[in-house]
């Protein structure tokens, strides 16, 4: 019975949890569309994304290892993606394999959990139309701060996500709750901010590993790197060493309560050339030249 989904993040069918993790780790940083400017960049990670928020959900993993591709009407993951249409997100493809989760459909690849409802809750003469419900949002949107979409009791309601907002606050959308006999409560959304391969969120400060060749690391030079605000071209001084960081002032998160913005620290990830690709006199001198 084919797998599609184990060839998609690379791993065999018997792969731990862990190990799934870190091919998603690494296979969604190489073609996440800020870093991978291919063509196809953006397609490979919706699968990378799709295959990962099945192979991580035990229950959805064991169902998936029951019916194999035959889930996808026979057919291997990435041609089902593709039959889904360009513009289907993540939640509108497992949407088609699992069925639709919960009342809500969000934009911008978001998916909807109801936290809970008020409706019909009646304290004396109080009538509670407040509808409490979370919203997922990719962490770039986080940062960025931008236009979302939600839909609820029928009605496409447009939202904007304030720039630097963060794990676990809410937004109150006054009048788009339960409608009552004279009044309409408040649509209240808990928001979820989903992790990033490539960044890392600390209070303010946000934290973007970037690849540094080994000869710009031991000579020095510049290079320009994309960040979520803008590019920047940072220099590098000889001898860098991996997992060095580099300060970007005011290039992290907006802090709302006083908007001052965090700072980038862009971290090194130095990448040695292949072996093979070096000329039989110069390895030999490395060997030679290098200490243990």
């Amino acid at each position: 019975m084919s797998k599609s989904l184990y060839e998609v993040l690379e791993v065999s069918e018997s792969a731990s949890q862990d190990e799934i993790k870190k091919a998603y780790r690494k296979l969604a940083r190489k073609y996440h569309p800020d870093v991978n400017k291919a063509k196809e960049a953006e397609e490979k990670f919706k699968e990378i994304n799709a295959a990962y928020e099945i192979l991580s959900d035990e229950e959805k993993r064991k169902q998936y290892d029951r019916f194999g591709d035959n889930m996808f009407g026979g057919q291997n993951f990435s041609d089902f993606a593709r039959a889904q249409g360009g513009s289907a997100g993540l939640d509108e493809i497992l949407s088609q394999i699992f069925g639709a989760r919960g009342g809500f459909n969000g934009g911008f690849n978001g998916g909807f959990n109801f936290g809970g409802f008020g409706a019909g809750g009646f304290g004396g003469d109080f009538e509670d139309l407040d509808v409490q419900a979370s919203i997922r949002i990719p962490f770039e949107l986080s940062i960025t701060g931008g236009k979302y979409s939600v839909s609820f009791n029928g009605e496409n309601i447009d939202m904007k996500i304030p720039a630097g907002i963060s794990d676990g606050k809410s937004i109150r959308l006054r009048g788009k709750g339960n409608q009552g006999r004279n009044r309409r409560g408040d649509l209240i959304l808990k928001v979820q901010v989903d992790s990033s391969p490539i960044y890392e969120r600390d209070g303010d400060n946000i934290t973007q590993s970037f690849d540094l060749p080994l000869k710009t690391a031991l000579f020095g030079g510049k290079i320009t790197i994309p960040t979520l605000h803008k590019e920047v071209t940072l220099k590098i001084p000889p001898n860098t060493k991996n997992a060095q960081r580099f300060r970007v002032k005011e290039l992290g998160a907006k802090n709302l309560k006083t908007q001052a913005m965090g700072d980038l620290y862009l971290r090194a990830n130095i990448i040695l050339p292949q072996l093979d690709s070096l000329s039989q006199e110069l390895q030999d001198r490395l060997r030679q030249e290098l200490q243990d």
